[in-house]
């Protein structure tokens, strides 16, 4: 590309930067959350709090964002999450609201769970465990959470929930030392899934569909709570899981079986979505099948939805159900919606720091999550306000695609008054790092010699 282009597509995207609109936008932002806060104080530091998460700062851990936010020590930041009088249940519901006023309505909800590695065993809900992020059973931290996406491409993450593992619920010592609610107990994903969704309902949030991977696909309890609240679902199960088909109601099929079943001309090809990289094309078909042989009413219309991938083969099943008749198209571009949510882990972490918390309790581990949400469903908005070409198959080579939420974060810098940085700062801070580190140290050193004495 010559200088003359990157100048042209350098004023193409400054037309599209609105500094004065995204302060105002971040104004409005804190004026929805601006009543969960009972005093001045803990309001401003929060404020403070999230444009630094936004901010580039190396790690966000309460240390860089209060050097960043212009403070003289981390005291006031860590008091923030760990002990300031301020309702974060209320910010996360403002978040969910925000995210779906800004978006725009009839969107999807999205369930799936994220994992972070974690040392140690004293952070709350860390253990071994499974987890699909890092792809085995790890000393590790599960959360789950609830996405909002609509088909022009917004998406965000709207509320979560901590997993606590029956090693945790199990040990009223463990539970107390982290901080975590007597009434707290045990709640398995699809539970905790169930229980977002539902507040979400009940807030009036308008998604006709809810969508997410065989965890909750599999789960009877979640299905039927969605169909008793009239929302259709198109869920991931696996390739064992037994079916009845309408057609067949004595017969008894896996759905691995069922598809290997189906003749070749009862397959399609059609567009499940968008991508970074063009349209989503796979072989798709669906089976009318019974929820249960006891569902005598067969209120709604149930499928078994297929797709296969044009070049390996492998197939993908999805339990799906409406309250009335829809067509498959619009399954197929519901299911192209579950992918949507491992993009917002991704943005999330890398561009607010989801995984990025040095806490260790209940409290300040929620406190810090809804924060970095409040940020991610902020550079959400932004990014979806953004003009769109319409997609095509090719489109034109100097075409400008939407500024993503990672560049307009970045932009966000010099949009945002940041508080003066002298040199007199930068070395009290870095006075303060070393004497903690000192004390540090031979804590640490003292605690480990008085170890090889007792043995």
């Amino acid at each position: 590309m010559s200088v003359v282009d990157i100048h042209e597509v350098a004023a193409t995207v400054a037309a599209r930067i609105d500094p004065a609109g995204w302060r105002e936008e971040f104004d409005s932002l804190f004026a929805r959350v601006a009543p969960a806060f009972a005093r001045v104080e803990p309001r401003r530091r929060a404020r403070l709090f999230v444009q630094a998460l936004l901010g580039p700062i190396e790690v966000r851990t309460c240390w860089q964002i209060a050097e960043y936010a212009g403070e003289s020590d981390p005291g006031g930041m860590q008091r923030l999450l760990a002990s300031a009088s301020w309702d974060d249940a209320f910010v996360r519901a403002q978040i969910r609201d925000y995210v779906v006023a800004g978006l725009g309505p009839g969107g999807v909800l999205i369930v799936d769970e994220t994992g972070d590695a974690k040392k140690g065993i004293k952070t709350v809900g860390v253990q071994q465990q499974y987890t699909g992020t890092l792809g085995k059973v790890d000393n590790a931290q599960v959360s789950v959470h609830l996405a909002y996406a609509t088909r022009a491409g917004g998406r965000a993450l709207v509320d979560f929930r901590l997993y606590l593992p029956a090693g945790w619920t199990d040990d009223p010592q463990r539970c107390t030392a982290a901080n975590v609610p007597d009434d707290i107990g045990f709640s398995t994903k699809p539970q905790l899934a169930w229980q977002m969704i539902e507040d979400a309902l009940d807030a009036g949030v308008e998604a006709g569909w809810v969508t997410g991977d065989e965890v909750y696909g599999n789960d009877t309890k979640l299905r039927a709570h969605l169909r008793a609240r009239q929302v259709g679902y198109v869920l991931a199960i696996r390739c064992d899981t037994a079916l009845t088909r309408w057609d067949h109601p004595s017969l008894t099929i896996t759905a691995a079986q069922l598809a290997a079943s189906l003749p070749a001309e009862v397959w399609g090809r059609y567009l499940a979505g968008w991508g970074s990289k063009g349209p989503r094309y796979y072989q798709w078909t669906w089976v009318n099948i019974i929820e249960t042989e006891s569902d005598a009413t067969h209120h709604g219309h149930h499928w078994l939805l297929l797709r296969r991938n044009e070049t390996t083969g492998e197939t993908a099943y999805y339990r799906c159900w409406s309250p009335t008749p829809v067509s498959l198209p619009t399954l197929t571009w519901t299911a192209g919606l579950r992918w949507p949510i491992e993009s917002c882990f991704q943005d999330t972490k890398g561009q607010t720091g989801l995984d990025q918390h040095q806490v260790r309790t209940w409290l300040s581990w929620h406190r810090y999550t809804t924060l970095v949400l409040l940020a991610a469903a902020f550079l959400a908005v932004l990014a979806a306000q953004q003009p769109r070409p319409q997609p095509s198959a090719v489109p034109p080579a100097d075409e400008i695609g939407p500024l993503s939420a990672a560049e307009i974060r970045r932009l966000l810098t010099f949009v945002f008054a940041k508080p003066d940085m002298t040199m007199r700062h930068a070395l009290s801070w870095l006075a303060w790092r070393l004497v903690h580190q000192a004390r540090a140290r031979h804590y640490h050193h003292k605690r480990r010699t008085l170890v090889d004495i007792s043995r």
